[in-house]
């Protein structure tokens, strides 16, 4: 993984920018009332008993019924539910209801004839009379479905290949089969092999006969449609990465890397409680510049006329370019002064700067940046440079068989691996894409042969741009009313203005109707999972459609955040934060009474927490409200890095993670005690991954400023992390050993004069548990005081286990009690 290691990215960093120059009050006062006091091994509970989050919902063919998951009390298991779209009690299905449910469909051009995978296998629908037949009947993962415009052939990808059902004959059949070895047709016969049939007649005469049964076979290939196609041979030096086929099943593209290609050693995690009794291990990521990413290469298959057409990258503007030349160049020079040739040799830059196609996050997963117009005669894809200063969108020309760069987008600090978004207008010749060129993430339409025109404006974030099916309309997720609040909005795809379509201020996900004239929506709040909804696609007539909260859940007044603007001493702007104060926080100018305080710290770096949206740390959040219960003030930042705020929000850590947030968490502690009155001896600090990284960083490059902190699963020395997103940052270890020596809490450890509780689970293979181990190895070489380790055997980054979770916290708690609380 090259781009996205989507689960990566969620699953770890953060940070956040400067906004204004005073505070900001922007959002709901807390509860009047004084919130029941839940107890702490309640929040760690099993979230069962707050009730499922809706998940995974999508349109049944006909539009009239919503399709939606929810996660089964004490199991891992997903029931599908079904609830009409004008409302009504949403139904569970039953097993035997389960083999009539549609699945998530595609169309064909008129909307005539839908395909749905059910149970993993395919479906076809006729639309108007609702008669669906059944195409597979198997075993096999199928992903990538896809109709053509004319409804005839339906096409998806499973286990060695792509597979083509055509509705006319009712016949599947393979796409293409692709052979990663030479062809034997391309052997010429040798020194000796000449020999043999110079000698013998017997030989030649068998040679002979197998040349000619080979020339028959091929000819009945060639005129006999109803026989398979004769396989392509790609050759032995590559290995497929991936696979298109174009909705009219004409053309195939592949995507290689070379076969030689090692992914480097492995560490390993260690699984200490298992069934078997003994200590097992399991291999985890690569470290980050141990063996780079694979460039890759792409191929043009004419699935006719059984041609296939290298495609080049050497055309793309800047591709021979070396954006690190300077870099380089010192840490070259430098490797050679210190009389490491080899390592200096291996620095030098390529003539070609190695490529990979880019990926599409979408949640925490995403799919390649690979896409055809709908008659499946064009196509475009984007590619990003291995160095990830580059990112390309192009497309194909099947005539000359190169490729023709339509946009390319510039960063020097590193492309962002969300809003890569790219897609075609159903006039077929007419792209869509996003793009961060602006400084804000933007939606642009381009015609091939004209410029990029932007349909949105700047100064806030589009993402998940959705074509209406007439093509009048794009509808996008944005937060234009308010860097914290997300809802739907619309815009013309031929221009005009960006209105706003819901009102909820947290939505999550949408999906238009099959007839583009509703929205089954997502949303949420502060302490509401992810509901269902339906809208117009005007904005009108909204309609509640679930509430799955527990009567438990719902019986509890929690404190609402407040959404302030803390001022920056590191620029003009300033920064986005949730507040959380105690019932009758005391006069700010009664200085009898000083409050004590924390700041969580949000992982996952590029993260947005500071939302009105349900939070991805909503036991954290839950937390926070158990301080405030007892007299603290809580403030959680959108630190420079954070999502949400733009490009040079989060390019402002580049080369030198923890400094800018350090600098923006600094600031908060101050408004707290200016603002607040909050006792400035009795700040703690807490968070995990990310947010553990910089408890670490806070404690060990701003001692004395925090009176404890807890740091969970944190990343203590970058040079351990993974590629996907570490060398996006700080580029290489090997390349620039300086950033990541500035970045890691591991070579500040000397400085550690404060509390610091550190937790981590013992099979993360994500951050991993060496990250803690290594730093507490230090501590105890440094010989410091007032530092825990507590390791978790059972547990990932992200932990699962209820017991895990209440006693992480538990210690969280009696750390902040003894150190923060009642420290005098």
């Amino acid at each position: 993984m090259n781009r996205i290691a989507v689960a990566g990215l969620v699953c770890l960093l953060v940070s956040a920018d400067a906004f204004a120059a005073t505070p900001e009050v922007a959002s709901a006062a807390h509860a009047s009332a004084t919130p029941a006091k839940p107890s702490l091994e309640q929040i760690m509970a099993d979230p069962d008993w707050i009730g499922p989050p809706v998940e995974d919902e999508y349109w049944s063919v006909d539009g009239r019924n919503i399709y939606y998951e929810l996660k089964r009390k004490g199991s891992s298991i997903r029931d599908l539910y079904r609830v009409a779209a004008r409302g009504g009690t949403p139904a569970k299905l039953s097993d035997a209801e389960l083999a009539n449910a549609d699945g998530s469909a595609v169309f064909d051009r008129a909307r005539d004839r839908a395909a749905f995978l059910r149970h993993g296998d395919v479906f076809v629908r006729d639309v108007a009379s609702g008669t669906t037949r059944q195409v597979t009947r198997d075993d096999q993962d199928k992903s990538g479905l896809q109709i053509s415009a004319d409804g005839n052939l339906v096409s998806w990808n499973q286990g060695d290949g792509w597979r083509v059902w055509n509705a006319s004959t009712g016949v599947i059949s393979p796409a293409a089969t692709l052979k990663t070895e030479d062809n034997p047709d391309d052997d010429k016969p040798d020194q000796m092999e000449r020999l043999q049939l110079s000698l013998f007649s017997t030989l030649r005469e068998i040679k002979a006969d197998k040349d000619a049964v080979r020339e028959h076979d091929d000819k009945l290939d060639a005129e006999n449609p109803a026989r398979a196609a004769a396989p392509f041979y790609l050759g032995s030096k590559v290995h497929v990465a991936m696979t298109a086929l174009s909705p009219n099943a004409r053309w195939m593209l592949v995507v290689t890397r070379p076969a030689s290609y090692q992914r480097g050693k492995h560490p390993a995690v260690v699984h200490y409680v298992n069934d078997s009794g003994y200590p097992e291990t399991e291999p985890a990521r690569t470290y980050v510049g141990h063996n780079n990413p694979a460039s890759q290469s792409l191929l043009l298959l004419d699935l006719q006329t059984h041609k296939q057409y290298p495609l080049s990258v050497d055309e793309l503007p800047g591709i021979h370019d070396d954006p690190l030349h300077g870099l380089r160049a010192k840490r070259i020079a430098q490797l050679e002064k210190e009389g490491h040739d080899d390592e200096a040799a291996a620095l030098k830059a390529p003539r070609t700067r190695a490529v990979s196609i880019n990926f599409v996050a979408v949640g925490e997963a995403g799919y390649p940046a690979i896409v055809w117009n709908p008659d499946g005669s064009r196509l475009a894809l984007e590619l990003v440079a291995n160095d990830h200063k580059d990112r390309w969108i192009a497309t194909v020309d099947f005539a000359d068989h190169k490729l023709v760069t339509q946009n390319r987008l510039t960063d020097p600090a590193w492309i962002n691996w969300s809003f890569n978004g790219l897609g075609w207008l159903p006039d077929n010749r007419t792209l869509w894409f996003e793009s961060e060129a602006s400084g804000y993430a933007q939606l642009f339409v381009k015609p091939l042969d004209g410029e990029a025109r932007a349909l949105t404006g700047t100064g806030f974030e589009v993402s998940t741009p959705v074509v209406s099916p007439d093509g009048k309309w794009f509808y996008v997720r944005s937060n234009k009313q308010a860097p914290y609040a997300y809802d739907v909005y619309r815009v013309p795809v031929a221009g005009g203005a960006l209105r706003q379509v819901t009102h909820f201020e947290g939505v999550d996900d949408f999906q238009l109707s099959p007839d583009g004239s509703r929205l089954a929506v997502l949303h949420s709040s502060a302490y509401v999972p992810p509901q269902l909804a339906v809208v117009n696609a005007d904005g009108s007539g909204a309609r509640e459609l679930t509430d799955t909260r527990t009567p438990e859940y719902k019986a509890i007044h929690w404190v609402e955040p407040q959404f302030v603007k803390v001022p920056s001493s590191h620029g003009h702007l300033g920064i986005w934060a949730k507040f959380y104060q105690p019932a009758g926080l005391g006069d700010t100018h009664d200085t009898s009474h000083a409050h004590p305080a924390v700041l969580f710290v949000h992982g996952a770096g590029y993260l947005q927490d500071v939302s009105k949206n349900w939070s991805y740390y909503f036991r954290e959040q839950m937390f926070n409200n158990l301080l405030t219960q007892e007299g603290y003030v809580v403030l959680d930042m959108d630190y420079r890095g954070s999502a949400g705020y733009g490009r040079d929000w989060r390019d402002a850590i580049y080369r030198h993670m923890g400094h800018p947030e350090l600098e923006d968490l600094l600031d908060g502690k101050a408004w707290l005690v200016k603002n607040h009155h909050v006792d400035p001896k009795r700040v703690g600090i807490y968070g995990g991954s990310y947010g553990g990284f910089m408890t670490e960083m806070a404690l060990l490059r701003a001692p004395g400023e925090f009176a404890a902190g807890a740091a969970q699963r944190a990343v203590s020395d970058w040079t351990s992390y993974n590629d996907g997103y570490t060398s996006d940052i700080l580029n290489t270890p090997q390349l620039d050993p300086e950033a990541y020596k500035v970045s890691s809490p591991i070579e500040y450890a000397k400085n550690l004069a404060d509390p610091l509780l550190m937790n981590h689970g013992l099979i993360d293979n994500n951050v991993m548990p060496g990250d803690t181990i290594r730093l507490y190895q230090r501590f105890i070489e440094l010989h410091k005081k007032n530092f825990w380790i507590s390791l978790y055997p059972m547990d990932r980054h992200a932990f699962e286990h209820a017991d895990d979770w209440y006693d992480e916290y538990r210690r969280i708690h009696d750390l902040f009690t003894r150190y923060v609380k009642d420290k005098r």
